[in-house]
């Protein structure tokens, strides 16, 4: 007879907990305001700067093409062999699964601005099925591009490390941009698991106000 009470007390116990969870979520995601990406619950000051660059199309892309909207931002170049096309093919199936919803939106911004001229990236975007009206690939002035990759995304994690301006830079970070241009999320962008975990974080931003 103990044992059978004892039973049903852990039951109960395990039920009142599972009870609790359910009904106490927590959908909050922090912020990140440096480099080495050290979460935050402070909104604090760091936002995307202003940029201006043109896309595929040819169309000046810069922060009020993004304003209201939440957005997932990466570098790449057209001829990379190794991570970019594991990159483009995730960014894809984002555009896919977001395609009726207006308020996401995807920026590529290429490496490799020297060669990655307009007719290029508009041939790569066709190749890609790339919709202007869901992912802008950009392109720029190089000292540009490489300023907003460091000092705006910290997708450069080598520059944090050795400071030196010349270096290429090579990254497989996604980062998650709210609707107000605050640093929401990095992920790495070749990893399926990692690519869930942006999905799941893409939905708590969506219930922000």
């Amino acid at each position: 007879m103990k044992h059978i009470i004892l039973f049903i007390s852990v039951l109960m116990l395990f039920s009142c907990k599972k009870e609790v969870k359910a009904t106490n979520p927590v959908f909050k995601l922090p912020f990140f305001n440096t480099a080495d990406f050290t979460p935050t619950w402070d909104r604090g000051t760091h936002k995307i700067p202003e940029f201006s660059f043109t896309n595929q199309n040819g169309e000046v892309v810069n922060n009020q093409t993004f304003e209201g909207k939440i957005y997932i931002a990466d570098f790449f170049f057209t001829s990379c062999p190794g991570i970019c096309p594991k990159l483009t093919k995730n960014m894809g199936e984002i555009q896919k699964n977001y395609k009726n919803d207006n308020g996401i939106m995807l920026l590529s911004h290429t490496v490799m601005p020297w060669r990655d001229s307009l007719p290029i990236l508009k041939e790569y975007a066709a190749r890609n099925n790339v919709d202007v009206n869901k992912w802008h690939l950009v392109t720029g002035n190089k000292d540009e591009l490489y300023k907003i990759a460091r000092s705006g995304y910290f997708a450069d994690e080598d520059f944090t490390k050795t400071q030196d301006e010349s270096d290429f830079i090579h990254t497989e970070n996604f980062i998650l941009v709210d609707k107000k241009g605050h640093i929401r999320g990095v992920y790495n962008g070749t990893l399926p698991v990692d690519v869930e975990r942006l999905y799941r974080h893409i939905e708590i931003l969506r219930k922000e106000s």
